[in-house]
């Protein structure tokens, strides 16, 4: 949630369709936006008009407080009816498995979630029930025949 809340409009690469984060201990790396995303900032950013920050406090004199986001984040789970098991990890988690589920490298994966090292990325190649059904498509295909 911190990285989100300190986002500055320049972080925001239009052109290419990326963000730019700073994450811990200052490692920097770029995130891909697909159009929607990009769209929807632009909406949001029309609505404030801040010159420095994406997400300002009410007063507009510095980024919004990670506890308003946190909040904000879980106020919307209640109101999608999601009761249980809602962080801002959780989502982060979500993401990374659904682009492993999808064929997505996992050191496509790991560079796009800023780890230093593969070992932690590897905790989202857990097999998922899609993951399961896909390889046991791919198994039946290969055993056939034989």
């Amino acid at each position: 949630m911190g990285e989100a809340t300190r986002l500055e409009i320049g972080s925001v690469d239009r052109a290419n369709q990326v963000l730019r984060i700073i994450g811990k201990g200052d490692k920097e790396r770029l995130v891909l936006l697909p159009q929607p995303v990009l769209d929807e900032l632009g909406t949001l950013w029309r609505t404030h008009r801040n010159p420095r920050w994406l997400f300002p406090n009410r007063r507009g004199d510095g980024p919004l407080d990670r506890h308003v986001l946190s909040n904000t984040f879980a106020a919307a789970a209640d109101r999608a009816g999601i009761r249980r098991g809602v962080t801002s990890h959780a989502l982060r988690h979500s993401y990374a498995t659904r682009l492993i589920e999808n064929g997505i490298d996992i050191r496509v994966v790991q560079i796009l979630l800023g780890h230093t090292r593969i070992t932690t990325t590897t905790i989202y190649t857990h097999l998922t029930t899609p993951t399961r059904t896909s390889l046991h498509t791919l198994l039946d295909r290969l055993m056939t025949g034989l």
